[in-house]
């Protein structure tokens, strides 16, 4: 129905969303003066209602959708059967949207809650109360009317490259050398791209040059086996399994994975196109998940990375890095660890300590209070935020599922073998805890329903790389420190943007090109990936890591079951760089607990407004450029 302009702006939306099924526009004007609300007191009473009915809806069908989903995410369910990987991809709120436009609760919110663009969120919000926050957070629920099939169709692309990916196994024990050595053992088996890449890490340890020498080799292969996965010329009876022997230098005339990788995108892309059509005000994928999602262009987020990797400071750190190996760099230093304070340990000796306090997911969940107190929560808060935490044995990787109500918990899922958490899975065990402590204190410390959550997911892992850098600091007997607060972890924290972006415009530009080419087949998905990560990496990484062409940074797995999540990761490291440096000021450790939740109880505000509450600017690259030069300098000018 074509809007009255001198209607209200809720009024004109809502006109613009009416179709003939709804009713005639007379039924439409009736709606509007049964239901829009004349005084604030209305709005407010309203504003309640809906916002009760919102946290029942979504924290129902959250609750069901764990339950289902527990045999094919969870170790402790029975084995999932054929029936369950059909439910996994069941969405419980596919036909919600069209269940409340069809019975006008959809119209009746729009009408008396507009939305809001972002610009006016950034402009009007910097005025607005945390009530009228809330009030626009109401303003986006419904926006659009995508159709219940299409929904699904999205919930089941999904839901099949999530299921593809938390089994995508490598057997190390199953690999060989040119000349037929074995390097692993028999029972080691890695999670691509996860386990690879932390594998790859590790191997940064060592003790004198022959162990050296070996890990070099492993890291060399490991990197073989990922350009495979990423040109898919790795052999089908390698991907997850246990009696395929193989050499990943060889040629082989097995038979290559099919292009399932990018099969699984292009199923996501197509889900995402049915659902273009009905989404006017952001008629793409890229702009639903930037604009709307992530809240920040994605032309802003591609300048703000390629200003950090083309930084001199990439130089000065990686020269840094050249001397500490002794060696020219390769590829796959652009995941080089040794900054870290746990790069001088033994992961062997740390893994045996980890088994140890964590044998299973119930130790873990019994540790947390302690956990909590030891970053400097009162024990009362330590135990209220610990009790709405559920801890569970994934069979992927780990991740953390969010609480969508307070009759809820928020779940941390880690990956537990038979023998205990290694040191590994400790860190990023630590790290998802630190996910679930920010999803509690924003959804059962909120002041508003509507406002529970963080900007976008970018602000929960800042979160959860707050906790994942103090993971050695929280284990028993460990003294805490505060910030950022030594040159190898400024590096450390530098390096790591320096390959997360790199890695997020392969995605984005990935996302790009599927857009401009609607009929790609996989293989034309697949040599248009490469030829972007070429690119990519020949600009920003080639002059610095060596190597023409190189394939590696398509190899996050995020590429495939999560599209367009990869370049949270950077932003969440810029925030978190930003946080550390604001929350350094910090006297004690329980004023940074304090500090720390008040920040986290900002809620969904805009990414630059919620920054500019928390630590006094919007997010920027410019302090860790300053704080990489003011060490070099330093070095320099002793």
């Amino acid at each position: 129905m074509k809007p009255d302009e001198s209607a209200p702006l809720g009024v004109q939306q809502a006109a613009a969303l009416w179709t003939e099924q709804d009713g005639t526009p007379e039924e439409f004007n009736q709606l509007v003066a049964d239901y829009y609300c004349q005084t604030d007191s209305e709005r407010l009473a309203l504003y309640e209602s809906l916002s009760r009915i919102l946290e029942n809806v979504y924290q129902s069908a959250d609750m069901l959708t764990v339950e289902l989903l527990r045999p094919t995410q969870l170790t402790n369910a029975a084995e999932p059967e054929a029936t369950d990987w059909i439910m996994s991809g069941y969405s419980p709120l596919a036909h919600f949207s069209d269940d409340m436009f069809a019975n006008k609760l959809a119209f009746i919110t729009i009408i008396n809650f507009p939305h809001y663009s972002l610009e006016q969120k950034n402009t009007l919000g910097k005025q607005w109360t945390r009530q009228q926050w809330a009030y626009a957070r109401m303003g986006d629920v419904f926006t659009t009317r995508v159709p219940a099939e299409v929904n699904t169709r999205m919930a089941q692309a999904l839901a099949d490259a999530e299921n593809y990916i938390a089994d995508y196994n490598i057997y190390m024990g199953n690999l060989r050398t040119e000349d037929g050595r074995q390097l692993w053992p028999q029972d080691k088996i890695l999670l691509s791209h996860w386990n690879l890449r932390d594998e790859l890490k590790a191997l940064y340890q060592s003790d004198n040059l022959e162990s050296r020498g070996k890990n070099r080799e492993m890291q060399e292969m490991i990197y073989q086996v990922m350009t495979r996965i990423v040109n898919q010329t790795i052999p089908q009876a390698a991907v997850n399994g246990s009696d395929y022997i193989w050499q990943p230098y060889a040629q082989t005339s097995d038979a290559a994975e099919p292009y399932t990788r990018y099969q699984k995108i292009l199923n996501i892309a197509h889900a995402y196109r049915a659902e273009d059509a009905y989404c006017p005000t952001a008629p793409t994928g890229i702009q639903r998940n930037f604009e709307e999602g992530v809240e920040i262009p994605a032309a802003e987020l591609d300048s703000l990375f390629r200003a950090l990797i083309s930084s001199q400071q990439v130089g000065q750190v990686a020269a840094l890095i050249r001397e500490r190996l002794g060696r020219d760099l390769r590829p796959y230093d652009i995941w080089y660890d040794g900054f870290k304070a746990r790069a001088a340990l033994n992961e062997d000796e740390l893994s045996q300590q980890t088994r140890r306090l964590y044998p299973d997911a119930n130790a873990f969940a019994a540790d947390m209070p302690r956990l909590l107190q030891q970053m400097g929560f009162y024990s009362e808060d330590a135990r209220n935020i610990a009790h709405h935490i559920a801890v569970e044995p994934a069979r992927g990787s780990g991740h953390a599922w969010p609480c969508l109500g307070r009759k809820e918990d928020a779940r941390l899922r880690t990956r537990i073998p038979a023998s205990g958490m290694d040191y590994k899975g400790y860190n990023i065990a630590v790290h998802e805890f630190g996910h679930c402590v920010e999803q509690v204190l924003d959804m059962y410390y909120i002041d508003h329903y509507m406002l529970s959550g963080v900007p976008n997911t970018a602000y929960t892992e800042a979160s959860a790389f707050l906790w994942q850098h103090r993971d050695l600091q929280l284990l028993p007997g460990a003294k805490m420190g505060n910030g950022i607060n030594n040159p190898n972890e400024v590096f450390d924290q530098f390096w790591s943007m320096y390959e997360i972006m790199g890695v997020s415009l392969v995605d984005m530009r990935m996302w790009q090109w599927i857009y401009a080419h609607p009929k790609a087949t996989p293989e034309e998905l697949c040599n248009a990936t490469q030829q972007i990560a070429k690119e990519v990496w020949n600009e920003y990484y080639e002059p610095v890591l060596g190597e023409h062409d190189c394939i590696l940074l398509a190899v996050y797995s995020h590429m495939v079951n999560a599209p367009m999540y990869l370049p949270n990761y950077p932003l969440g490291h810029i925030v978190q760089f930003q946080l550390e440096e604001h929350l350094a000021k910090c006297k004690t450790q329980t004023e940074f607990a304090q500090e720390y939740a008040r920040i986290y109880r900002l809620g969904r505000l805009t990414p630059k407004e919620w920054m500019i509450e928390a630590v006094g600017e919007a997010p920027s690259i410019e302090p860790i450029l300053r704080a990489v030069d003011t060490i070099c300098a330093a070095t320099q000018n002793p």
